[in-house]
Parts: structure tokens; sequence; C-alpha cells
């Protein structure tokens, strides 16, 4: 149901910027990659993809390729389906969940998980989740299908990842529509003011530099980027297109949580999200993309 006091766009982007920060501390912290290499997983991106697809199933590249959207085929079938002879969906699940508990315990501390403003946060972060849309949004709705953990600061966690994967796969189809392929989004992404720098994300996802060039040659072809890289007017003004269509895929979480929560939530995420940043969670060099006020949201979107 709508509320009578729908969110701004920029409320929206803010708020989705603060949940995306909290689900993503548990990327930075050795908890996960330290779980896995027990069942014989010890390549991080071979981390990566069995934590984030175990909502999936025992699924292939081919699913995992078209639903992440800027990884590499290659890269992903040299560890998919041949993980899960080794570690189950299931039990990377609930890998993924230790490890969120033990960075939230670090990030947070211990003595404030159960407390009010958590406690709070999840609520506002579950109304939302119950307003998300299921159609044409695979990720999300394969999480959708997970039970809520019992615990205040997982079930925070685990709805910030559901409304990650509902704004990602928003956007996926956003690039889609705008023609543009995975890698091509991923190297517009990276040119854009607020994009990650590209050596941080380029072989980690299984591009080459041959690759990438080739990329960029076929968005100067169509008159987004310039000879040394960044984009030009039009590339600007398709990246903030991209961003506004993924406002409107994305709206339905927060119009049913309101302008009120969408605020209220926003304020709690980001306290979190500073908490977790002078606990040391996030690297320096990409302290500005992920800590609150680090720079402009809407290059947050994963490409």
């Amino acid at each position: 149901m709508l509320t009578p006091d729908p969110p701004s766009a920029q409320a929206v982007r803010d708020c989705q910027a603060a949940l995306n920060s909290l689900h993503s501390t548990v990327y930075f912290t050795p908890d996960l990659a330290k779980a896995l290499t027990g069942y014989g997983v010890t390549d991080d991106m071979g981390g990566y993809l069995v934590g984030r697809a175990a909502p999936l199933g025992t699924v292939g590249p081919g699913l995992v390729t078209a639903l992440f959207y800027s990884f590499e085929h290659g890269m992903v079938a040299r560890h998919l389906p041949g993980a899960w002879e080794r570690i189950t969906p299931a039990q990377a699940w609930e890998e993924r969940l230790r490890a969120a508990d033990a960075t939230l315990h670090q990030a947070l501390g211990a003595g404030n998980l159960t407390g009010q403003p958590v406690r709070e946060a999840a609520r506002l972060a579950l109304t939302a989740v119950a307003g998300g849309r299921r159609e044409a949004r695979p990720m999300f709705a394969a999480l959708a299908d997970l039970p809520v953990p019992q615990e205040p600061h997982l079930a925070l966690w685990y709805a910030a990842t559901l409304l990650r994967e509902h704004r990602g796969d928003s956007h996926i189809g956003a690039l889609a529509a705008a023609g543009l392929d995975g890698l091509e989004a991923l190297v517009s992404h990276c040119a854009s003011a607020a994009g990650m720098p590209r050596e941080m994300v380029m072989t980690k996802r299984g591009w080459t530099a041959q690759d990438w060039s080739a990329a960029e040659d076929r968005l100067r072809g169509r008159g987004l980027l310039t000879a040394d890289g960044a984009l030009t007017g039009r590339g600007e003004e398709m990246r903030a297109a991209l961003e506004d269509e993924t406002d409107l895929r994305d709206r339905a979480p927060y119009e049913h949580l309101g302008a009120r929560g969408v605020a209220r939530l926003t304020e709690l995420c980001e306290g979190f999200t500073r908490s977790a940043a002078a606990a040391g969670i996030f690297p320096a060099a990409l302290a500005d993309f992920f800590v609150p006020g680090g720079g402009p949201t809407p290059g947050k979107d994963p490409a």
C-alpha cells in the first residue's frame, strides 16, 4: 500500500546508499573468506560468487553471469558450478550470515547489537522489504524466500541485502534497456565522477586491459566517452538517465515505508556506517565511496 507521504528520489538514493554500505561491510573483513577456506573455496572471487549466489541454489555460470551482469563469464565459470561440490548453497548462506554477525560485532560493538536503534532500523528495513516487487527482480526474489534471521542485527543486515539486490535488479533492467552490455556498464560507471577506480574492479570481475579498451572504444563510437576515457556530456546524461530510471524501478519499497520512515532508516544506517568506518572496516581507498558524505550518491549504484 502506498503511504500518503512518498519520499523524494534523492531521499531514496540516500537511503539506498546507506543500506548498501551497511550490507557491504561483510566484504571487507576476513571472516567469510576464512570460513569458506575450510570448504576448499580459497579464491576471493570464488567466495564472493558462492556467497552472493547461494540463495539461487546450485546454479551454473550462465545464470550468475546474467544476474550479476558486469562479471566476465569465463571467470564465473572457473568457480561455478564446481564450488558446489565443496559447499552447498545452504552452507554458503549460513557462513555469510556468520560473517555478517562477526563483522557487525566489530563494526557496532557487541553491546549495541540488540539495542533500540538496531531494532528500530531492522523493523523499518523489513517494512520496506515488504513493499518490494519480485517481478523481474530475481536476486531480490530468491533472497526473499529465505527466513528472516531472529537476531535484530542480522535481520537488519538481511533486509539491507534484500534492498540492495532490489535496487541492483532494477538497475540492471535499466542498463539492459539502455543497450549497455555488462562491461560497458562497468566502464561507464568507473568513468563517472562517483565511480570506483578501474584498478579496483577490472581484474576482480574477470576483465583484461584489452577487454576494457575494447569496451571504451565501443562507448567512444556511441559518443559517450572521450579519447582520454572520461564521460562526454552525452555520457553524463546517459548515466544520469540510468539513475533516474533505476529510481523509478526501485521506488516501491520506499513508497511503502514512507518519507518519514525512509529518513529515519537513512539516519540510523548512516550512523552504523560511520561506526563501521571508525572501527576500520572500510579500506581507506574506498571510504569516500561507502561512508556518508564521501561523495555523490547517484554513482553508487552497482554497474
